[in-house]
């Protein structure tokens, strides 16, 4: 049965070739008017008329959002920082004058400065990482916009079948190198498919605010990686500890007041099931 096409929105993936966002893009696909960036030519995109090309460190958003007439902007861009910060800039200035909404894929490490417990959507943002420093930026100057026409999305660890995180430590078990484990590191995970249906009722139900997308529960970085290995391999794989502290470090999203229905929620046992089919 072909799906009907949901004219009430046009939306714009910036960030659509990267792992995340492609997988955004097939989700929203079928449903929307969806149109995608991507950054390093290949003929998947070049061919695809509904993705353009766009380099956050040269290119000016605006012309493709003149083009595109989103009602909703998708931020999942990688790249330099001061380029993707003048990016945002231009893409709240579009979306003030045009009404339209902005979903902000967001970082755990906005937290990263509070090690002592896991933190929540009301908690007040802080990090020492240069990263969290950016993604805490961008969250600031998107959330001074009118609140109907942001989103935040605040991500753990995301992990799926061809995640890049999993291709590089069955990588590691094939080349029989070190993988790294964090053994002091509370946190919680993701699912790459659950993320992207998340998104889609965020956009149907038109919800607003800041979210907390990682598992409902914690598990420490050590064992979770642990178990995922004993799932590809039944050799003795190396492993190499990461101390960045001598005591238990908490970076984790969990949600609480803005909380998505049940069957959207994830455990870290379901992404571990998941990962590993």
């Amino acid at each position: 049965m072909k799906k009907t096409i949901n004219t009430k929105h046009r939306i714009l993936i910036l960030g659509a070739s990267g792992y995340l966002g492609h997988a955004i893009y097939k989700e929203l696909g079928p449903y929307f008017k969806t149109f995608g960036t991507y950054r390093t030519p290949k003929r998947e995109f070049e061919q695809n008329k509904q993705f353009f090309h766009y380099n956050v460190e040269e290119d000016d958003v605006y012309e493709i959002l003149e083009v595109t007439k989103p009602t909703v902007i998708i931020s999942a861009l990688r790249g330099d920082f001061n380029a993707q910060t003048i990016a945002h800039q231009h893409v709240a200035e579009y979306a003030l004058e045009f009404g339209c909404k902005i979903i902000f894929l967001s970082s755990a490490n906005a937290f990263d400065a509070y090690s002592k417990y896991p933190s929540y959507e009301q908690d007040k943002t802080l990090s020492h990482s240069i990263y969290g420093h950016f993604k805490i930026k961008i969250e600031n100057m998107l959330l001074r916009l009118p609140k109907k026409q942001v989103a935040v999305l605040r991500l753990p660890m995301v992990f799926g079948t061809n995640c890049p995180r999993i291709q590089e430590i069955k990588q590691h078990i094939s080349e029989k190198e070190p993988v790294e484990i964090f053994p002091n590191l509370i946190m919680n995970v993701t699912l790459d498919k659950k993320v992207t249906q998340q998104i889609h009722y965020i956009i149907n139900r038109e919800k607003h605010g800041v979210f907390h997308l990682g598992s409902t529960d914690l598990v420490h970085h050590d064992e979770f990686i642990k178990s995922i290995i004993a799932q590809f391999t039944e050799t003795k794989v190396k492993l190499k500890h990461v101390f960045t502290t001598n005591e238990d470090r908490y970076l984790a999203v969990l949600p609480k007041f803005n909380k998505l229905p049940k069957h959207l929620q994830v455990t870290s046992d379901f992404v571990l099931e998941e990962v590993c089919k």
